[in-house]
């Protein structure tokens, strides 16, 4: 593939992107397309003891900002507060202000079924700003409209109520520099509450089984969409 692309990966809380599709987008940076990591909120609610919830929203933007460098990307962290996103047009118009400013080709965000209200709602945040951002009748702060090309869901342990892999992309290659960028998270490596790190590291492997690979990651495309299933991004080949 000549053309550059950016790919944008969206999540609701700082580390859901990264690990979702860290190793993906990875895989595009290495290839020299843009990567940009937003996410929607800090998850600073999820604090441990030893710190407030304002000091660990600083912490893990900081740590966003370590494993988007890591994987070749940027990272944005909006001030919206965990376990407190809403779908409201202030919401919307601020995501689709930014689609229009950094023009992603990609987006790749949460699956619509979770049990984390943050998790559902970014899908459809972005798709509404989607959207909003490519129809000329929205006037944005006087930016030019943009449409993104395509949106896909991927893989959280969170978000697994009917998600049915179309898409299984080969990260063999990425896989070690993905495990790097997520052990710069203190929850991804500390956390008492799940073994992110050793799931994570699973689940690539589980998928690369079935990939016939060593390492994958998936992505699956929205319900009521064009699908074609293959093993990698369709029409943005690597």
């Amino acid at each position: 593939m000549s053309e550059k692309i950016h790919l944008m990966v969206v999540g609701a809380h700082c580390g859901d992107a990264e690990i979702q599709a860290g190793a993906i987008a990875y895989k595009y940076a290495k290839a020299g397309h843009d990567v940009t990591f937003l996410h929607l909120t800090a998850g600073e609610k999820g604090n441990p003891p030893h710190i407030s919830v304002e000091d660990y929203r600083e912490q893990k933007m900081k740590e966003a900002e370590k494993a988007a460098a890591i994987l070749g990307g940027k990272s944005i962290t909006l001030d919206y507060k965990d376990a407190e996103l809403n779908e409201e047009d202030e919401t919307i118009t601020r995501v689709a202000k930014i689609f229009r400013e950094l023009k992603p080709t990609i987006v790749i965000t949460h699956w619509e079924n979770s049990m984390h209200p943050d998790h559902a709602r970014c899908p459809r945040i972005v798709q509404a700003a989607w959207l909003k951002a490519a129809l000329a009748g929205f006037d944005i702060d006087g930016l030019p409209p943009h449409s993104l090309t395509r949106m896909f869901h991927s893989e959280n342990w969170e978000d697994m109520e009917g998600y049915i892999p179309d898409v299984y992309v080969d990260v063999s290659d990425e896989f070690d520099t993905y495990l790097e960028a997520l052990s710069q998270y203190w929850f991804i490596m500390n956390s008492s509450d799940f073994r992110y790190y050793d799931y994570y590291k699973a689940l690539g492997t589980m998928r690369g089984c079935l990939a016939r690979t060593i390492y994958a990651q998936t992505l699956k495309y929205p319900v009521g969409a064009n699908i074609r299933k293959g093993i990698a991004i369709p029409g943005f080949e690597l």
